[in-house]
């Protein structure tokens, strides 16, 4: 996924209201940032981080700038969890992610269980389709072990509860983890941020879904997705 104009440096000073972040760029100029993260953004929101942002022209919004990157740990980061459905899609349609080849036909945000709608469902004739949520990671605990969730999300563990469903209803399903850095190898449920979350991964993924994470390469000029990640639930 390559960024549509060059990035612009500074540093945070602060992420506010969930939505907005002020930025000291590196010409000394402070601005306000659209911060299209809702999440708690643990370990990437402090103060005094290098960041990354992308500049619009459109006349109509109200911030021009949006908070794309940021690096913390000695590694670069993506902050929009919304882009991980995009890598995900431009992923398998490219053949990257080798556990969903082979399907003749993707389609986003299609209704399904109880007023959910998947990120992405693959079909092809003669066989199931694919149900996949795809989820966003960009937090590390200990070398090499990104952790998911950062915060209770009961949104999450509803997600699996209707993958399993679709699975016994013989179907197919798959949570897929898009990591945003470059240095994990490992993806665990941060069974002490939510227990619950945690405790319905391992039971969804007992009852048939597929649980995958995959790695991404991230610069100031793209993020790709790369390479799998071992998970351990």
């Amino acid at each position: 996924m390559q960024f549509p104009s060059e990035l612009i440096p500074g540093r945070l000073i602060r992420r506010y209201k969930r939505f907005f972040a002020d930025v000291e760029l590196d010409t000394g100029e402070v601005v306000t940032a659209h911060c299209a993260n809702t999440g708690a953004m643990t370990g990437i929101k402090e103060p005094g981080l290098p960041v990354w942002l992308s500049r619009s022209d459109n006349p109509k919004r109200k911030l021009k700038y949006t908070w794309e990157l940021v690096e913390a740990e000695g590694t670069l980061i993506g902050a929009l969890p919304n882009l991980a459905n995009a890598l995900a899609e431009e992923a398998v349609n490219a053949g990257l992610i080798t556990e969903l080849t082979g399907y003749d036909s993707l389609r986003r945000e299609v209704k399904y269980g109880e007023s959910s709608r998947i990120d992405l469902l693959l079909e092809s004739d003669g066989r199931p389709p694919c149900w996949v949520e795809v989820k966003n990671v960009h937090w590390q605990r200990g070398p090499g072990i990104a952790e998911f969730p950062d915060g209770v999300t009961l949104r999450g563990a509803k997600h699996l509860v209707e993958l399993a469903n679709q699975v016994a209803a013989g179907e197919r399903a798959v949570q897929l983890f898009i990591v945003q850095r470059s240095d994990c190898d490992v993806l665990r449920p941060a069974e002490d941020i939510d227990p619950v979350y945690a405790r319905t991964l391992r039971e969804s993924a007992a009852a048939g879904v597929e649980v995958l994470a995959y790695a991404c390469d991230v610069s100031p000029k793209s993020v790709t997705i790369t390479r799998p990640m071992r998970v351990e639930l």
